[in-house]
């Protein structure tokens, strides 16, 4: 493949076998421009190089003044999670701060991640990206670091740490203790209810699950671990799931509120006591932890601060080039009901 700075629209014309002037309403979306001849000539634009936005930038003469917010591929109900709000309250705060505008936008059944980010380069939208998940193989991050395109994290990624600016809570550590916590009031039994499995930050969180339970002489069970969606009807499903185990988990961690919501209905509506017969921790320490009719144990991980220095580490990135920054969000594990008890 040959390098941005060596290729120019001429050399992309000359090979789709147009003219230059319509590879430049290609790359600003012109509604003239048949489908099929879009198609051939963003094809080739990947194959020879060809990054507009990237040269303009390097040319420190172009700068939209706006950052792009990247929403994972989940339900329509995203924002129904309260993480994802008050993650984005940080970025338009950060944002602000900086003098940047956000452009936000979410990948959905017919545009994936990778196709909207082609589209907020190749259109010069934005002056950074920043990505609010991280997966295995994630070809997005793959792709943002082959054209040096400024972007940074919220999670951390499962390869080239050294040329991500990425932010995360220790989820390895924050699992590993409150598994630990749940053994240490005396609980011998403990599921997980967990993420989606191709997410980084559930990796981590069965990982310290997993050594926790180790070290406090408690098997692991593969039938106490689930992952599934960050939605209700996740905890609802496995609620009922669990209800059927013989026997049934004394304790459970469920790695998102709003997942935990789901399940406690459940187990409430099966007759169900919390924490007696049942304790559970969770994690974000939102509102619905707090204000749920059994208040939720759960770790709070700043979901602001992940968001406001996701801001800052892309404005880095953007002015000064900085590469593989990470920054840890401290958590900490707020007590309440659900395993404490009156």
């Amino acid at each position: 493949m040959r390098k941005s700075n060596q290729t120019t629209v001429k050399d992309v014309a000359l090979k789709a076998k147009v003219s230059p002037s319509t590879v430049s309403r290609v790359i600003s979306n012109n509604p003239k421009i048949s489908e099929e001849t879009r198609v051939r000539v963003l094809k080739i634009m990947d194959e020879m190089g060809y990054y507009p936005n990237a040269i303009a930038r390097s040319l420190a003469s172009r700068k939209t003044g706006t950052v792009g917010v990247i929403l994972p591929s989940r339900s329509e109900d995203l924002l129904l999670n309260p993480f994802f709000p008050e993650a984005l309250r940080g970025i338009l705060k950060g944002a602000a701060a900086a003098s940047y505008d956000v452009l936000l936008s979410s990948s959905t059944e017919s545009k994936s991640e990778l196709e909207i980010v082609k589209t907020f380069i190749r259109s010069s939208k934005v002056d950074g990206i920043i990505l609010m998940s991280s997966k295995v193989n994630d070809e997005t991050q793959e792709y943002l670091n082959s054209i040096d395109f400024p972007f940074s994290l919220i999670g951390s990624p499962y390869d080239n740490k050294d040329k991500v600016n990425h932010v995360d809570n220790d989820n390895y550590m924050a699992a590993y203790e409150i598994t630990t916590y749940l053994s240490m009031i005396g609980r011998k039994r403990i599921a997980l209810i967990a993420g989606e499995d191709s997410q980084m930050v559930t990796m981590k969180r069965i990982e310290g699950y997993k050594k926790a339970l180790m070290e406090s002489n408690l098997a692991f069970d593969e039938r106490l671990l689930f992952t599934g969606k960050f939605d209700e009807e996740t905890g609802y499903t496995y609620g009922v799931a669990i209800l059927n185990l013989e026997p049934m988990p004394d304790a459970i961690i469920i790695t998102d509120d709003l997942i935990a919501f789901g399940a406690t209905k459940v187990f409430k509506g099966a007759g169900i006591s919390i924490p007696k017969d049942m304790a559970i921790a969770s994690f974000n320490n939102s509102i619905l932890s707090r204000y749920s009719d059994i208040p939720l144990t759960s770790v709070e991980i700043n979901s602001f601060d992940l968001g406001y220095y996701s801001v800052d580490l892309l404005v880095k990135a953007i002015n000064d080039g900085v590469k593989g920054r990470k920054l840890i969000i401290p958590y900490d594990i707020v007590k309440r009901q659900s395993t404490e008890g009156e």
